[in-house]
């Protein structure tokens, strides 16, 4: 791929986050798109034939990450650095990813109409994974008898919660917006969090 089609194709995407984000599927039009991006009608329709298929690069674009944040929690066995790190990479993805993580968030809340069918069957297991390995924890002791579907659910709505309520967060802490800093100090509150409600600092 040329450095200018690349180029363009990531700005597109991430005009297309925005607005999505911000007026949902049904009400963005391509050429919004198109003029937000200063790029011509015909050059978006070039690079994305149609818009479910820019959707679709929009979900793409958080749901690799989203995908990948969950490595810690298949690869380490030490519940402790598993979900240290687990959650550190949701938060990046929040910080990183805004627009589009509420596209993903307003997707689900809609009843994922718009999600398409292969990304639904990767996120889901996913999740089977996820829950497996912390029900494996539970079974050798190194965590509380707890439920893993409540433990997965906590944590993404912990951590997501700072792009998909961006606004509200900022109101409270008086900030224009969350800098690095409140995102390690997130980090670390949100871990002990879940670290000692999972009992696993006195195991």
């Amino acid at each position: 791929m040329s450095r200018i089609r690349a180029k363009n194709q990531d700005l597109i995407i991430d005009v297309a986050c925005r607005l999505f984000a911000q007026q949902g599927y049904a009400a963005t039009k391509m050429a919004d798109i198109a003029k937000e991006a200063d790029i011509p009608k015909p050059n978006v329709y070039y690079y994305f034939k149609a818009k479910d298929a820019l959707y679709r690069a929009v979900l793409e674009s958080v749901i690799e990450p989203l995908l990948e944040a969950s490595k810690p929690i298949e690869q380490l066995d030490d519940p402790a650095e598993a979900l240290t790190e687990y959650i550190k990479t949701k938060l990046r993805i929040s910080r990183d990813h805004p627009y589009a993580s509420k596209v993903f968030a307003n997707e689900v809340m809609s009843g994922a109409k718009y999600l398409p069918q292969d990304i639904a069957d990767e996120l889901l297991a996913q999740s089977k994974m996820i829950i497996a390995k912390f029900e494996s924890w539970v079974e050798q002791g190194a965590i509380a008898k707890l439920s893993p579907q409540h433990l997965m659910f906590t944590i993404w709505a912990s951590t997501q919660t700072y792009a998909d309520f961006s606004w509200q967060i900022c109101n409270v802490m008086d900030k224009d917006e969350l800098d690095n800093e409140d995102y390690a100090e997130a980090a670390e509150f949100l871990t002990q969090f879940v670290l000692n409600g999972c009992d696993v600092k006195n195991r």
